[in-house]
């Protein structure tokens, strides 16, 4: 049936046939498999209570603000990718005295599957004010009176050895830029 209906010179029939592929060809999208549902059947299968908006709450309460916080005071072990530029500025005698004033804007904006597992792409903006002292606590970097509104992308990685959903996303790569905020 299908093929004399493909095959079809029927005037109607073909009218038909246009308006259907047509609508396929507009709707197939919707329903297909995207990399993004395939990223979020992948972390239900590690985590069945998983939630979109629950890991955007936990993401702006409990994940970037203490990998933020950590980054910006300079502790290592939280952060590895930053260990060798933050190990030459301690090597030095300097000091990291900054704050994290804001975080909003947080936004899923991908999923990726990796050899590492599912990655969620993050992004959101934060308010900070950046500053490094020396030894004598002069400002070498940033200033104290100046805000900054970072714009940053995260790609975090659900861990599928660690069962605590809490403590099983890791930070695989960020991007950051900043912007002096004129208040």
């Amino acid at each position: 049936m299908k093929m004399k209906y493909d095959e079809s010179d029927n005037t109607l029939v073909r009218a038909s046939r246009a308006v259907t592929d047509k609508m396929t060809d507009l709707l197939g999208g919707l329903f297909s498999k995207t990399e993004m549902s395939e990223v979020l059947t992948e972390i239900l299968k590690i985590d069945p209570a998983f939630d979109k908006d629950s890991f955007l709450r936990q993401c702006e309460h409990d994940i970037i603000p203490n990998v933020l916080e950590a980054m910006i005071q300079g502790e290592l072990a939280t952060y590895s990718q930053l260990a060798h530029p933050i190990q030459q500025a301690k090597a030095m005698g300097l000091q990291f005295h900054s704050k994290i004033l804001d975080i909003d804007s947080i936004d899923l904006a991908m999923g990726k599957m990796m050899e590492q597992g599912p990655v969620l792409i993050i992004t959101f903006q934060a308010q900070m004010v950046m500053v490094i002292r020396n030894t004598k606590g002069a400002v070498v970097e940033g200033n104290p009176d100046k805000v900054q509104r970072m714009m940053y992308v995260w790609a975090l990685c659900r861990d599928q050895e660690e069962l605590n959903p809490y403590a099983a996303w890791r930070l695989l790569d960020l991007s950051a830029s900043s912007t002096e905020q004129i208040l």
